[in-house]
């Protein structure tokens, strides 16, 4: 993992001597028809920097016909005794807001990535946005590879900060985002829902969460994740629960928020007996348990972060295979609290292992808040592409606090309507209802998903997360690589903070 590091000012010049690039944020001011450059951060250094490398910043940024655009690098050229710096890497910092310094921080890390070079940051000071920049600089160095030959590259930041705390915190969310990119990239051939039930064991052991673990003859009563995660029953489907307590909460329960994620953790969808057309849309599958490995990212934060919530992880992981016992379309089967669901689809397993989680948290957690957030619904795409997650909740002030933790992490969610007209999508004719609208004319498929799952939460607090269009990328850009972006941590993380 990447690991920055946060310098005293006082010293900064010293470690600048070591680095052998230096970053500094620019951005561009237009007044009486004329051009200046402005840098927000450090300005006296950067200035002693001028003079050092016999250099004027504003004629070089001038030279380039740069627009301080977000992202923007110009690099030039440099020497010096006193330092080991060959260049200087000029960053445009936009119009400075979280959005802007994100996307600077993502390039600079882009930059950077795969290189062994120490860059040290005279880009942004105030300590919000350097916290959202330094979380991007790493999730922008980010790469995930199993290309054999010499181990990959790092580079090293340094940032100038007299709040040591604030990179080391941003070191912690974007370690955890890693984390769990790295979980959705691996290979389905490695990652079973044992193999990643054994992950989510180390993780918690190594943050000190409670954790267990529930597969074969313990898992009777969850008839959707059977039904799903028998097609492939060796190694079969795993129910992993993960606990949070507060240091010194463990006997408050019923004091503190009690907060309860499901996530969705379909360790490969071929789509089952349903199999997914046209072939090409099935590689990618290996990250439909994006959900899972978001929830568990968030929760291995919190023994850092220390806030006042309990929170219970509950992970739902099966392989939709499509095999000799694979359910078929018109199974009913019954979902943990009782409940009988006609299969029309069998492509459409996840609310069926999400459904089992939901009535497992109410009837066993007594959950204050209950969420749950999954790679649902091709649908959630169409309706709000790829830069926003769909938030479902009858509430208005949690979906509130939710899109505003989202603008300030990144991780964007766009509040959605549970339309009741549909309620009619779900009904079937030998069961409580189905999981799929069998009526062709019902084509809000991310909406009426969600009005299945509301079917078992009950009068609790429910928040429904559809990150189909943002939890994977279809391209190497910005904060994301091609493939699993970890979208989901840091919004859960800024939200159970918040609640303290």
């Amino acid at each position: 993992m990447l690991q920055p590091i946060a310098v005293d000012p006082k010293t900064f010049q010293d470690a600048l001597a070591d680095a052998q690039a230096i970053a500094i944020g620019f951005t561009q001011v237009t007044a009486d028809e004329k051009t200046e450059f402005n840098f927000p951060a450090n300005a006296s250094l950067i200035k002693k920097l001028e003079e050092t490398f016999e250099i004027n910043l504003h004629d070089e940024l001038s030279f380039f016909s740069a627009t301080g655009k977000s992202g923007e690098i110009f690099e030039i050229p440099v020497a010096a005794d006193q330092f080991s710096a060959d260049r200087i890497l000029l960053v445009g910092l936009g119009d400075e807001t979280n959005y802007a310094i994100r996307q600077a921080g993502a390039a600079l890390g882009r930059k950077a990535r795969g290189k062994a070079r120490t860059i040290a940051s005279l880009c942004v000071s105030n300590h919000e946005q350097l916290k959202s920049f330094a979380i991007s600089v790493q999730l922008g160095a980010y790469i995930w590879t199993q290309k054999t030959g010499p181990a990959q590259e790092i580079p090293l930041f340094l940032f100038a900060t007299d709040k040591p705390e604030v990179i080391e915190s941003a070191s912690v969310i974007a370690n955890a985002v890693s984390q769990t990119r790295d979980l959705i990239h691996t290979p389905a051939n490695i990652k079973t829902p044992l193999w990643l039930a054994d992950e989510a064991v180390k993780i918690a052991g190594e943050t000190g969460l409670e954790i267990r673990v529930l597969s074969g003859k313990d898992l009777a009563e969850f008839g959707g994740l059977r039904a799903v995660g028998n097609s492939s029953p060796k190694p079969g489907p795993r129910f992993v629960e993960i606990t949070y307590h507060p240091r010194g909460k463990k006997k408050s329960a019923g004091i503190l928020p009690h907060v309860v994620i499901v996530g969705k953790g379909i360790t490969y969808d071929t789509g089952g007996v349903s199999l997914k057309r046209p072939y090409e849309i099935m590689a990618p599958m290996k990250s439909d348990m994006a959900g899972s490995a978001a929830a568990l990212g968030a929760i291995s934060t919190l023994p850092y972060f220390q806030p006042q919530v309990h929170v219970t992880v509950l992970m739902m992981l099966a392989e939709n295979a499509l095999s000799g016992t694979s359910q078929r379309p018109s199974d009913v089967i019954t979902q943990y609290g009782g409940k009988t669901v006609e299969v029309l689809d069998t492509d459409a397993e996840g609310r069926l292992v999400l459904a089992d989680g939901l009535a497992y948290a109410v009837k066993n957690l007594e959950p204050d808040y209950l969420i749950d957030i999954a790679t649902l619904t091709g649908a959630a795409t169409l309706g709000v592409g790829r830069q926003y997650g769909a938030m479902y909740t009858r509430n208005e002030k949690v979906a509130k606090s939710f899109s505003e933790a989202g603008e300030r992490t990144g991780d964007r969610v766009w509040h959605m309507p549970l339309v009741d007209d549909y309620q009619e999508a779900l009904e079937s004719p030998i069961a409580d209802l189905s999981h799929v609208s069998g009526k062709k004319r019902f084509s809000a498929g991310s909406v009426t998903a969600a009005l299945f799952l509301e079917r078992f939460v009950e009068d609790h607090t429910w928040v429904h997360f559809d990150i189909a269009g943002v939890g994977r990328s279809e391209s190497d850009s910005g904060e994301n690589p091609k493939g699993g972006t970890g979208f989901g941590v840091r919004l859960l993380i800024e939200w159970l903070t918040s609640l303290s």
